[in-house]
């Protein structure tokens, strides 16, 4: 694990923490609710499970769920429950350490000893144990037995969640870890017992996650052949239903794969609400490439195919379109059997598999190349960091643009790759010539985005780039502004140089880089010294300032004259 989980993680929690809660009460509540993500609960649920404090016994988190329902009390009516309940129960351990300790099974191995063990009285055990650990021992105590007659399933969920490396547990710690689950299942016979593990890189994971959801799509007409694949025709009205919530809002979740953001009024789009508000006899899905969907299960039954965590993957200008279009009619009856849409559904929980059908189903209408990177973890860690720092990467095009957010704090994908590339890389030619492929070919991606780096770097040069950008806009007598941005990516280059006074900065200077050092003067006499020198350059060598502003050689030649101070 890098560094950066931890730096994202925290700064994930800064931006959410309140000041009426402490630090290492905070993150116990972020952990149970990124754990429980799936059982939806409240704000209210989350703090009722919480145990943490003195004489925990090791358990920060106590959750009893019967048949996917939230105990919070002993009092259940028994009789309503059918044969074969499901209680699952999940025991956390909460802490901001950044290792995984194995004191903590020592702790749980006692607790559970104790609260599992039924000939141990529960009166005698508060000696030992603080309220709320007892509260709840004594509520899965009572299900337990009292459901014993319907044979109950029994899962019990140890998560030790901590801002630690999951891949760098010692062999100690994972040996009493299988101990408190031997332990458990002999405790608590026929019971399935599992210990999980959950680092930085997990949470960061789990709060990326969306809930599990269901949805379900009415249509008119099925072509499907296989179990993994559908092929239906729907009723617009019925599709504009599925991707709108109860408030008649758009589902915005289930865009979440998508590669870029709804592009406005742009000649497709135009097309599409053309033929919406034509009226033409011609139904709508003959004129349309239609929606593309992947879903992690599926069933149909009758008229109806229900989605388990849908994703609409190609079709956001089209859905778009549809939901300006029906959004504005009061009455949508009138609206039923005009139109319909040719909506593909693909089954896979596979990322690989996911990846290359948002790649291929895009490739109809032509996408920029590091738009079809936008799913890539890297980039959702570089727009989650941007975002709680006061910044947007933009890596659904258009996205935060669509937000209403200022285009001085917006930083895209190919903005930062070139940034990347002339600053860190040095390499300010290729950041100039290269604007749309840079990050093309995956070695060149992985150079430029390397999931080692220290994301503070990536921040603080598009910061140093922006703000370079800002100063090449003041009006100069002597120079152009287009001749000024031709060379952007040497004049920041060469500034930070100035910065640090040296040529061969490295990563760890940029690190810490104090952008106010950034400032007019400074940038302003690069810029001269840039421009000068590649005015020279032309005269003695030919060819255009936009060749030179390409060219390795004008690159050396101003790395060979550049004097710093």
């Amino acid at each position: 694990m890098s560094e950066n989980d931890i730096i994202l993680l925290n700064t994930i929690l800064d931006e959410q923490k309140t000041d009426t809660i402490s630090q290492s009460d905070f993150f116990e509540i972020f952990a149970f609710e990124q754990l429980l993500k799936n059982f939806d609960l409240s704000n209210d649920e989350i703090k009722s499970g919480k145990t943490g404090g003195g004489d925990d016994g090791g358990i920060d988190g106590f959750f009893i769920f019967l048949n996917d329902n939230l105990i919070l009390e002993k009092e259940i009516n028994k009789d309503e429950i059918k044969k074969n309940p499901a209680i699952d129960l999940f025991i956390i351990q909460a802490t901001e350490s950044k290792s995984f300790n194995e004191e903590v099974f020592n702790k749980l191995s006692d607790t559970i000893s104790s609260i599992f063990d039924l000939t141990k009285d529960m009166e005698k055990l508060k000696n030992f144990y603080n309220v709320s650990v007892i509260e709840k021992s004594s509520i899965f105590r009572d299900i337990y037995t009292g459901l014993a007659s319907k044979y109950p399933k029994i899962n019990v969920y140890f998560f030790y969640a901590a801002k630690a490396d999951t891949n760098s547990i010692h062999l100690k710690v994972k040996n009493k870890a299988k101990k408190l689950k031997d332990k458990t299942k002999k405790l608590l016979g026929g019971s399935n017992v599992e210990v999980k593990f959950v680092g930085a890189r997990e949470l960061l994971e789990f709060f990326r996650t969306e809930k599990t959801y269901t949805l379900q799509l009415e249509f008119t007409e099925n072509f499907s052949k296989g179990e993994n694949d559908y092929a239906v025709l729907c009723d617009l009205v019925n599709y504009y239903k599925f991707v709108t919530d109860d408030s008649k809002n758009l589902r915005k979740y289930i865009f979440e794969s998508n590669v870029r953001d709804y592009q406005g009024e742009v000649e497709v789009n135009k097309d599409i609400k053309k033929t919406l508000e034509s009226g033409r006899k011609t139904d709508f899905w003959w004129l349309n490439n239609g929606i593309t969907l992947i879903a992690k299960k599926a069933s149909v039954t009758g008229k109806t195919i229900t989605l388990d965590d849908v994703q609409i993957v190609n079709g956001l200008q089209t859905t778009r379109c549809i939901y300006d279009y029906l959004h504005t009619k009061r009455d949508l009856s009138k609206e039923k059997n005009k139109n319909s849409l040719l909506v593909k559904v693909i089954i896979t929980e596979d990322v690989a598999v996911r990846d290359n059908i948002i790649k291929a189903t895009n490739f109809q209408t032509r996408i920029p190349d590091a738009s079809l990177r936008a799913t890539d973890v890297m980039q959702r860690d570089l727009e989650d960091f941007f975002k709680n720092h006061g910044w947007y990467y933009d890596r659904r095009k258009n996205y935060y643009k669509n937000l209403g957010k200022s285009a001085d704090k917006i930083i895209s994908i190919p903005y930062l790759a070139q940034s990347i590339t002339a600053i860190l890389l040095k390499e300010p030619d290729i950041a100039r010539g290269r604007p749309a492929s840079i990050i093309k070919k995956d070695d060149d991606y992985k150079k430029v985005f390397n999931p080692s780096m220290d994301l503070r770097v990536y921040l603080n040069i598009a910061k140093a780039m922006k703000k370079v950008e800002n100063y090449l806009r003041d009006r100069d007598a002597k120079f152009t502004v287009p001749e000024k941005t031709n060379f952007r990516f040497h004049i920041a280059m060469i500034t930070i140089m100035h910065v640090y006074k040296k040529k061969d900065y490295q990563v760890k200077d940029l690190i810490d880089l104090d952008i106010k050092k950034v400032n007019k003067k400074l940038t302003n006499d690069t810029i001269k010294f840039v421009l000068s020198s590649a005015s020279k350059f032309l005269t003695t060598q030919g060819g255009t300032l936009d060749s030179i502003a390409k060219s390795r050689s004008f690159l050396d030649n101003l790395l060979s004259i550049v004097k710093l101070k």
